[in-house]
């Protein structure tokens, strides 16, 4: 596949859905050294700036905000003026780590909807896409981004679940509705916390290809209750080891 890679990462809550976007990054970074990496924290829960180690000041929330803020003023500039100027916050948004590039939506201060975020969401996640060879996408947990068309331009789309029967049908959910509003070159599940091998065959995950399996990692574990950096993990981590073969799976027959 020839440009942006655009790599989603979705399902329920709780199956260890930021870690594994966290461990992305991490790989894909060691990997691409010379590659302009971007991860996005699109996770009102705002888990992966933890996991990566980086602090958060401005979100891509806060940008909306203050759009919406000058033309409540009174702002009489068109409306392309005051979405370049958004655009241009955006990059102001960004924080600079070492191998990638990162960047929050944040979590919208009013209670309820987060349609007016997810659709800003959109826009830059196109815009991103002109700047960087990766995009690493945390999402919400569920399917409310996927059909809402959030991701609608993603390429690789990741699914991930535990053993329990109700994170394989939200991954079944999800790809349903990926398949009628998301415009996807590959789809994949990556099996995370699983007891031992023998547990796949219980497990119904409707003709979607395992991307890899991925027993419990303690040193992960410990790095979550700690609030260490992921790309710390030891090459041996079971949860590296999973990451770097699901991404080898998916960038086959893609370049």
């Amino acid at each position: 596949m020839k440009g942006t890679k655009i790599l989603a990462v979705a399902g329920k809550g709780g199956v260890g859905k930021t870690s594994i976007a966290a461990v992305m990054v991490k790989v894909l970074a060691d990997k691409y050294p010379g590659k302009k990496i971007l991860a996005i924290d699109a996770d009102p829960a705002v888990g992966l700036s933890t996991a990566l180690g980086i602090e958060v000041g401005m979100t891509i929330d806060d940008i909306r905000r203050k759009v919406v803020a000058s033309v409540e003023d009174g702002d009489t500039r068109s409306a392309m003026e005051l979405l370049g100027e958004a655009k241009y916050h955006i990059f102001d948004a960004m924080v600079e780590a070492e191998g990638f590039s990162f960047i929050a939506v944040g979590r919208p201060e009013s209670a309820g909807c987060y349609c007016k975020i997810n659709a800003y969401l959109k826009e830059v996640i196109a815009l991103m896409a002109e700047n960087f060879d990766y995009i690493v996408i945390d999402g919400e947990a569920g399917i409310e981004q996927i059909n809402r068309r959030v991701m609608e331009k993603v390429t690789h789309l990741v699914l991930v679940t535990d053993a329990s029967r109700k994170g394989t049908q939200v991954v079944q959910t999800i790809k349903k509705v990926a398949d009628e509003l998301v415009m996807y070159e590959r789809v994949g599940v990556i099996l995370n916390r699983i007891p031992d091998e023998s547990v796949r065959q219980y497990m119904d995950l409707g003709g979607l290809e395992v991307l890899s399996c991925i027993g419990a990692d303690s040193q992960l574990s410990t790095f979550d209750i700690t609030g260490q950096n992921v790309f710390y993990l030891p090459e041996g981590s079971a949860m590296v080891q999973g990451v770097r073969e699901a991404l080898e799976r998916l960038e086959e027959g893609t370049d």
